[in-house]
């Protein structure tokens, strides 16, 4: 059977075979193409009187035009998606980061045995203290924004 004009296929070769065109958005020459620039047209480039573009499928993968259900239309030709997605803070789900302090803390160490400091010992040892410990801040963070998953395609 022999292929439909236009049809996209995967090669794994480094050179397009005879009769078949890479899809890496070069310009071709209408007068030598016309029943394929009669199916593209300018939808990849070119400037309609003497060239017309082929997609650009480097790095990205070929998607149907349309619009599926439950989700948005993609028009012919279109680029979009992206490689890397780098996440900002109110794209995380939301959070918070709480830290549990007692309000009061009683220190019951002893005085070290052998201590170098002639005397009773270190009067930090063995005291209690009834200083209320500060609050840390505990900040809700996240804002459940959506993030783009959407790979390269045209």
């Amino acid at each position: 059977m022999d292929p439909i004009l236009g049809t996209i296929i995967m090669f794994a070769g480094n050179f397009a075979p005879r009769g078949w065109a890479l899809c890496d958005g070069q310009l071709l020459a209408i007068n030598s193409n016309t029943a394929l620039f009669s199916i593209l047209g300018t939808i990849y480039g070119g400037d309609g009187r003497t060239t017309f573009g082929l997609p650009d499928l480097r790095g990205r993968l070929p998607m149907h035009a349309g619009q599926g259900p439950g989700l948005v239309p993609r028009p012919l030709g279109q680029k979009s998606g992206a490689e890397i997605n780098i996440l900002n803070e109110n794209q995380l789900p939301a959070h918070n980061h709480a830290v549990s302090l007692p309000a009061k803390e009683e220190a019951n160490a002893e005085v070290p045995a052998n201590n170098f400091i002639a005397g009773a010992g270190f009067d930090g040892f063995g005291t209690i203290s009834d200083t209320i410990m500060g609050a840390l801040p505990q900040n809700n963070v996240g804002g459940n924004q959506p993030v783009n998953n959407m790979q390269p395609y045209q």
